[in-house]
Order: C-alpha cells, then sequence, then structure tokens
C-alpha cells in the first residue's frame, strides 16, 4: 500500500496521525472484504470497502476519542433520522478491539463529488449552496422530537453550552473542567482574557434571542465534503458523517453551514462568497422559514458557532495527537475567526445575512 497522506489543518498534504486501515484489520471486523478508498479526512481513519457486491463504509476511532457508548449517543440520533426518511446512511454495527472502536455504515446513495476537498473548500456552484441549504432544513424537520440529552464531554463534539448560558464565563469555567486536556492545552494561554475582549461583546447581542431558540439534535459539521449528490439533479442524496452532531439549536447548524462553507478560512485574504450565502439561506428557508428569534440570532450567533469545537479540537491536540503546532493553530482558530468578523469584511457578511433574514 502506497503511503497516504491525509488533509491537515492547512492546505498541504500531511502524514495522517492515525494509520490508514488495512484490509486485515477490517476483515477482523467484516470479514472478506477489498477496500476500495482510503480516506484522506484527519482525526480518525475511514475506508470505503467491498463486501459480497455491497459497499460500505468503515471507520475507526482510537478509544481516548470514542467509546462505544460515545458511538451510540450520535448511532441513536442517525436511527432516528433514518426512521424518519431523512436521507442518511443506515448504521450497521460498531465493536471494540484493543485500544481502537470501528463503526460501520452503509455507503450511501449519490456520487461524493467532493470527496478530496478540505474543510472550508467552497461549494462548486451556486446551485449546490442552495441545495445545500434546503438539504439542511429537510435534516432539521426530521430531527424534531429526538429528545435525548447533550453528549457526554469527549473530544471532537461540536457543541453549543457556553455562549447558549446566560453567564458564559462561568459555562466556559465549567466547560474546561469538565475535560482534564484542555485544561492543560490553555494552562498557558489567555482564554479568559480573549474570551472577554472578543467573545464576549457578540455574546451581549446574542443574549436577548437565546430563550426563544427551541433545543435540537443537529449535524454540526455541514460543508459539502459531508454530502453526496445526485449529478442529475444537483440534489442532495445523502448526508454523511455525524461525528460532531449534539443538542443544540437549528440556527447554530445553519451558523455552522455558513461558517464552514462561505467564508474561505485557508486563503489568507478570507474571500466570502455572497452568493453562495444568498443561495444557502434561500434554500433553507424555502423549506423551513426561520423563526423571528432565529432570523435575529443568526448573525449574532455566527462570529460564535465555531467556539466550542474549536475548544473540542484544541484538547484533542494537547491530549489525544500531542501535537503542539496543530494546538497553536485550535487556539487561533478559536480566537481569530470571531476577531475576523468585526474587520470589513466579517462585518458586511453579518449584514448580508441580516438582510436576507429580515422579516417584514
Amino acid at each position: 500500500m502506497s503511503a497516504l497522506l491525509a488533509h491537515g489543518m492547512g492546505t498541504e498534504p500531511v502524514a495522517p496521525d492515525w494509520p490508514p486501515l488495512t484490509e486485515a484489520e477490517v476483515e477482523a471486523v467484516l470479514g472478506p472484504v477489498r477496500v476500495l478508498w482510503r480516506s484522506p479526512r484527519p482525526l480518525s481513519a475511514a475506508a470505503l470497502v467491498e463486501r459480497g457486491g455491497r459497499r460500505l463504509f468503515v471507520k475507526r476511532h482510537h478509544s481516548d476519542v470514542r467509546t462505544l457508548e460515545g458511538l451510540a449517543e450520535e448511532h441513536a440520533f442517525l436511527r432516528y433520522l433514518r426512521e424518519r426518511g431523512a436521507p442518511v446512511v443506515e448504521v450497521l454495527g460498531a465493536e471494540a478491539h484493543g485500544e481502537w472502536v470501528y463503526e460501520v455504515h452503509t455507503a450511501g446513495t449519490g456520487t461524493d463529488l467532493y470527496r478530496d476537498a478540505l474543510s472550508w473548500s467552497p461549494f462548486a456552484s451556486v446551485a449546490h449552496a442552495r441545495a445545500a441549504g434546503a438539504a439542511l432544513a429537510q435534516l432539521h424537520l426530521a430531527a424534531e422530537g429526538f429528545g435525548a440529552p447533550r453528549r457526554r464531554p469527549q473530544p471532537l463534539v461540536s457543541s453549543f453550552s457556553i455562549f447558549a448560558a446566560v453567564d458564559p464565563e462561568a459555562a466556559l469555567e465549567a466547560y474546561v473542567a469538565e475535560r482534564p486536556a484542555l485544561v492543560a492545552a490553555l494552562a498557558d494561554r489567555p482564554w479568559r482574557e480573549d474570551l472577554r475582549a472578543v467573545h464576549l461583546p457578540f455574546h451581549r447581542r446574542l443574549l436577548p434571542h437565546l430563550g426563544r431558540l427551541e433545543p435540537l439534535w443537529t449535524h454540526n459539521d455541514w460543508h459539502a465534503s459531508n454530502l453526496l449528490w445526485d449529478p442529475a439533479t444537483g440534489t442532495v442524496s445523502t448526508v454523511l458523517d455525524f461525528g460532531l452532531s449534539d443538542r443544540t439549536t437549528a440556527v447554530h447548524d445553519l451558523a455552522t453551514a455558513i461558517e464552514r462553507n462561505t467564508v474561505q478560512w485557508l486563503d489568507p485574504s478570507r474571500p466570502v462568497r455572497p452568493d453562495d450565502v444568498d443561495a444557502l439561506l434561500d434554500g433553507y428557508t424555502s423549506i423551513r422559514p426561520l423563526s423571528p428569534a432565529e432570523s435575529a440570532a443568526l448573525p449574532e450567533l455566527l462570529p460564535l458557532v465555531h467556539a466550542e469545537f474549536a475548544l473540542s479540537e484544541l484538547g484533542y491536540f494537547h491530549g489525544v495527537t500531542g501535537s503542539r503546532a496543530n494546538a497553536d493553530l485550535a487556539y487561533r482558530y478559536l480566537v481569530d475567526h470571531t476577531r475576523w468578523f468585526t474587520t470589513g469584511d466579517g462585518l458586511r457578511l453579518l449584514d448580508r445575512v441580516r438582510l436576507r433574514t429580515r422579516r417584514p
């Protein structure tokens, strides 16, 4: 097997943190298989395999990242969505082998048009942005009624607890205290001062709307490479990768979709694709119109929506992979992405979102 490179925190491919899946280890889980493709995505090892003429998707996690109990939380959500008719993969099982935890899904239907795209890569077309917005709204309608509590503390989950609180400083202290690796990662960083200077001004504008946002289990990683597509219609045919899912709100998920897909964070000039912003919002609201509270909250939440995942990544890179360089990048992501929304381009994006969601 030739050396597999993975996506890193920048634009250049890097050696993977986790060894690629081999046929021998997949066969220990599934029996005889043929590995068709190995994913370059970071944070886990995954592969598309064929068994008995059927294509399956296998993902391997280190037990420090996901336990069987942690996987069961997202798998319960997937099963609920599938029962409600959402276009998601079928969970076929999960099992532990030593330090590794494996999950197996169906491969889903459709074409993986963005298979090699980095996170924060833009949509290939405005039509794709509109279709992605509509698919997200349909997923939110299917998720209604799923009443599981928030996920337990674990790495690499995109939650909404700190800035959902009336007192985000106290909520941040509690969030950090539950995660020993994050305590260590923050020990030499000015995180309290940065919170007060950078994040709290946005939270003060969000606070009046928080009490009117309904809790909802959400995807929390809505970008083009987590979607399979029908090339004939340009619509989303399968939604993939619920590893970051948790109980947040619909508007949190919509803000994540805007943040992930319409700002090109990997380009030093941070260009925004305004037509994609419009199309994503138009697609979403054509299926699920925003409530007055959601319309008001969306632009105020957008500068904060990445923050808890950035903290989760910071703990992961410090405590699991031991990468100081990636931990530094995660901390910069935490602070600098929020700070960007005080620049001219960031303020114009917020104004555009306000304009597109303004209710008569």
